[in-house]
């Protein structure tokens, strides 16, 4: 049975982790279930996470984790400012790939109440919005973790260019399996297992984070232009600082 949690749970017992270089030189030409099945038998399943935003390349990681261990637990970030066919996508993707322990983490109503009463925030300062609303949750949720698995890719270009398969998340180790995977080779993985597309693609959304700061991409454009446009921010902040 699939678990949408809040709450998070106690942690086990961890295991001491190799270094991060010594994971990223053996893995950087692994395949992704190579990397996925390496994490899982590093730290065990209790131990490891894939964080996925659910988003419009998605579900091509966690086909290949599904195939791996379905139960290997996934966290969504439900940020309060989600589209409504993201949280949709969610559910189907659960069913469709068989996922067993999918957690969904809320920023906590406190926070919001104190941080951002009007909802505006977003707008006037959306590194904070973010902070509060993704970056806080993540470290919440992954506390309980030694390891977790993300789906950045280095052909997404900017801070993701140069990205390491095994990074050093400072008390966990971060895995990055679709690294050195080509945008094609996504493509592949959608149309070999029929996927279903995030029902966003098909009106110009190539990348879906929250409702405000997510617009519409043109032919010509990176697939990540429609995030803060206008803007020179181009992470949320989970990828930037350590989550320990």
């Amino acid at each position: 049975m699939n678990a949408l949690a809040d709450q998070v749970l106690p942690a086990p017992v961890a295991r001491e982790l190799p270094p991060a270089l010594e994971l990223d030189l053996a893995l950087r030409n692994a395949s992704t279930a190579e990397v996925i099945t390496a994490a899982l038998q590093t730290v065990g399943r209790e131990r490891l996470a894939v964080v996925s935003s659910f988003g419009t390349e998605s579900a091509a990681l966690l086909k290949v984790m599904a195939d791996v261990d379905p139960a290997i637990p996934v966290v969504f970030l439900d940020t309060g400012w989600l589209f409504e066919e993201t949280l949709a996508y969610r559910d189907t993707l659960i069913a469709t790939l068989g996922l067993l322990d999918v957690r969904s983490i809320k920023p906590l109503e406190a926070t919001l109440s104190r941080d951002d009463p009007d909802r505006e925030l977003w707008f006037s300062d959306p590194d904070a919005c973010c902070r509060i609303r993704k970056v806080e949750p993540l470290a919440r949720a992954l506390a309980p973790f030694s390891a977790w698995i993300n789906g950045r890719k280095r052909f997404q270009g900017g801070l993701r260019a140069d990205i390491a398969v095994v990074e050093d998340d400072g008390s966990r180790l971060k895995f990055n399996p679709f690294a050195n995977v080509s945008r094609e080779a996504i493509e592949a993985i959608y149309r070999l297992a029929k996927l279903p597309p995030h029902p966003l693609t098909a009106s110009g959304y190539l990348s879906v984070g929250c409702m405000p700061c997510s617009s519409r991409t043109s032919t010509d454009e990176d697939a990540r232009a429609g995030r803060w446009r206008g803007r020179a921010k181009t992470e949320c902040g989970i990828h930037t600082p350590t989550t320990s």
